[in-house]
This record gives C-alpha cells, sequence and structure tokens, in this order.
C-alpha cells in the first residue's frame, strides 16, 4: 500500500506541475498578445484617417510675387546675344542684285545695283529673302559668312507677304538651315536680334525687344501683311530678308520694313512673323507661287463708341463701304454701306451688312478678318460669314477666291 500511495503523490505532483506551467504559457501568450495590441493601437494613432467632407469650390491660387534678381558680375544679356550670332550667322547671307536700265552706245549695258539679306532655308540650297529684294533682278548672287559667293535663281516671289525663295547649287555640306521659331508665341518685351547687311555691311547684328504684335504692315501689291512683329533692334537698308531671331537662335521673322522719313532706322522696325513663312515658303519651292484666299470687300472697323455714338445695330465688327464686282462677295450677295456720315471727320459707311464673326470666330476689327483669312482657309473654301443686316442676324455663306495681283480700284 504504500508504494501504491507514493505512485499516486508522484503523479499529482507531477499533473500539478503541468497545469503550472500550462498556466505560465497562456500567462506569457496573453503578455505577448496585449504588448502587440498596444503598440497596433499607438502605430494607428499616427496614421492619418480618412475623413469625408464636404466638397466646396477651390479657392484661387494668387499670383506669386516676380522677383527680377540679376548677378552684378554676370552679363547674362551680352552671353545670349553672343550665342544667338555663332549659332545663326553661318546661315545669314548677302544678296547682291543686279537689274538692268538700259543700253548706252554700242554694246554698253547699264545697271542698277541693290544689296539685301537672307537666310538658308534648308539643305537642298533654297534661300529666303524679302520679295522687294530681288524683284526684277537680273543677276543674283549670294555671298556667304566665309566670304564664297555664287550665283542664285529666283525659284519664286509672293509681293503679297513680300517673301521670295532663291536657290543656290552648293554642296549640303556647306549649308547650315536656320532654326524655326514660333511667333505666335513671340511676346512684347522678348529679346530680338537681327542679323544682316545694312548698307552693305556683312554679319552685322543689331539686338533690341519685341515692342508689339500684331501689327498690319502694307504690300506693294497695296494689300496688308496681318500679324507682323513690330521691334526696336536698328533695321536700315540691306537688312532686309534677314532673318528676326528670338533669344534661342530661333528665327520668328524676316525683317522687311521701317518706318522712318529718312530711310534710317528710327526704332520702329517690321518683320513678317515665320508662322506665315512657313505656310509660303513651301508653295513658292514647289510651285513658284503662293495662292491668298481672298472675299473682296473693303471696309472699316466698328468700335463701340461708334456703334453708341451711330446709333448702329453692332458694338462691333466691320463696316462694309465696298463690294468688289466679280468678287467672292458679290457673289455671296454681302451688301455694302448705301450712304455715308460724318463721324470725328471722316466718312462712315452705313446702311449695310456689319460682319460680326466668320465661322466661329468673332470679329472686332478689320485685321481680326485678315488674320483668320491668312491662317485658316485657303480659295476654294465656303466661311460662314455672320452680319447684321437690317437690325438681326444672318449667317451668308461665301466661297472665297483667290487674290488678284493688284487690289481692284473703287470708283
Amino acid at each position: 500500500m504504500k508504494r501504491s500511495t507514493s505512485k499516486t503523490t508522484l503523479w499529482a505532483i507531477i499533473a500539478g506541475s503541468g497545469v503550472l506551467i500550462l498556466l505560465c504559457v497562456c500567462l506569457m501568450a496573453a503578455v505577448a498578445v496585449w504588448v502587440q495590441a498596444r503598440e497596433y493601437n499607438d502605430r494607428a494613432a499616427l496614421r492619418p484617417t480618412a475623413v469625408v467632407i464636404e466638397q466646396i469650390a477651390p479657392t484661387p491660387t494668387p499670383l506669386p510675387t516676380v522677383v527680377i534678381d540679376i548677378d552684378p558680375n554676370a552679363d547674362v544679356q551680352t552671353q545670349i546675344v553672343k550665342a544667338v550670332y555663332r549659332k545663326a550667322y553661318p546661315s545669314v547671307v548677302n544678296i547682291t542684285v543686279r537689274q538692268q536700265i538700259g543700253t548706252g552706245e554700242g554694246s554698253d549695258e547699264y545697271f542698277f545695283e541693290g544689296q539685301g539679306s537672307g537666310f538658308v532655308w534648308d539643305k537642298q540650297g533654297h534661300i529666303v529673302t524679302n520679295d522687294h529684294v530681288v524683284a526684277d533682278a537680273t543677276e543674283v548672287d549670294v555671298t556667304f559668312w566665309d566670304d564664297v559667293t555664287v550665283v542664285a535663281q529666283v525659284v519664286g516671289t509672293d509681293p503679297d507677304s513680300d517673301i521670295a525663295v532663291i536657290q543656290v547649287d552648293v554642296s549640303p555640306n556647306e549649308l547650315v538651315p536656320v532654326e524655326l521659331g514660333d511667333s505666335d508665341a513671340v511676346q512684347v518685351g522678348d529679346l530680338a536680334i537681327a542679323i544682316g547687311n545694312p548698307f552693305g555691311y556683312e554679319g552685322t547684328l543689331t539686338k533690341g525687344v519685341i515692342s508689339a504684335v500684331g501689327r498690319s504692315i502694307p504690300a506693294v501689291t497695296g494689300f496688308q501683311i496681318p500679324e507682323a512683329i513690330q521691334t526696336d533692334a536698328a533695321i536700315n537698308p540691306g537688312n532686309s530678308g534677314g532673318p528676326l531671331l528670338d533669344a534661342h537662335g530661333r528665327v520668328i521673322g524676316v525683317n522687311a520694313q521701317i518706318r522712318s522719313v529718312v530711310r534710317a532706322n528710327s526704332g520702329v522696325g517690321f518683320a513678317i512673323p515665320i508662322n506665315l513663312v512657313k505656310r509660303v515658303v513651301p508653295a513658292l519651292i514647289e510651285t513658284g507661287h503662293y495662292e491668298h484666299p481672298w472675299l473682296g470687300i473693303a471696309g472699316q472697323t466698328l468700335s463701340p463708341s461708334m456703334a453708341r455714338d451711330l446709333g448702329l445695330p453692332a458694338e462691333r465688327g466691320i463696316l462694309i463701304s465696298d463690294v468688289i464686282p466679280n468678287s467672292p462677295a458679290e457673289r455671296a450677295q454681302l451688301r455694302p454701306g448705301t450712304h455715308t456720315v460724318n463721324y470725328k471727320g471722316r466718312p462712315v459707311p452705313v446702311g449695310g451688312d456689319i460682319i460680326v464673326q466668320i465661322d466661329d470666330q468673332p470679329l472686332h476689327n478689320f485685321d481680326d478678318l485678315l488674320i483668320y483669312l491668312s491662317r485658316h482657309t485657303s480659295p476654294g473654301q465656303t466661311v460662314t460669314l455672320t452680319v447684321v443686316r437690317d437690325g438681326r442676324k444672318v449667317e451668308v455663306p461665301a466661297t472665297l477666291g483667290a487674290r488678284p495681283s493688284r487690289p481692284i480700284r473703287l470708283k
């Protein structure tokens, strides 16, 4: 019996120890779970909580303050101008033209000689210049930056945009075409650099700024060239046909005209926008000419003050003064003014159509019409004109024609 009692006691001790060990393990597991839960809750408290809020309209962001900070120890503009000259100068050429004006005794011939500028367009030897530089030329010579002179042939001319293309027979390896810019991106105040041959002084650089954009300047045909770029960079006789460049050395215009009573720089020069040149030059290379779209009206801009003072039924638009005979405007049955009234010392046509829109483009002035026709249309294309006629708006379709070589004189 003693032995049996001892065994029972031993098993009881072993069983009690097992229970104690199990309780310890459970207690440790519970402590571990509590610690992990505490750490998870602490981390969760640090994480951002998604909260649904009411949507409200965004408030406008205030414009940043413009701060111009120039390092006095570095002349940045000088470095830019030098870099532009190094980049563009190999592309600029001097153009010498001769025009036979008569013959003398025997076989003597007399020539008028003039000079202008131009720039290399492509590796095929095409060079862009002004129409008035090469117009009626008997001979055309091109001198490159390295003093090499070659004969050029006139490929095509467009007096309406004052652009011409000539071509030289030179190895493509010796030609450095210009980089073309975007005249639509030009803003007043931008740096403007002109390179050309004023008064025959080859490779002359002048600089200034863009002083205005969107000007209309007269072509030799009597029509207007829209969207010309105005600059105060010195432009003189001999600069015609040369490039007007931006701060990256890209061509943004072709220097063409100055406003001066002495035929010298007066701080107001004009360049034909390169985006117009981009449309004209390929056609000149391919066919020798460029057809401009033509509506066939004469008129003037209607301003809000004029409309108010004269009691007209539209605030802005174009007052039609004349419709050219046999023109697209006449075929579209546009109506010119029936009579004129005096407004601040000048005659104003009234009683006719007032053009207020072309297709989906509102017209605030006559230049808006010229720009739209130049950019978005071509001969043979039909446009929809919205006109105010007899006090109400009417849509008039008009099929555009090709512009005549000279404006038709009105009686």
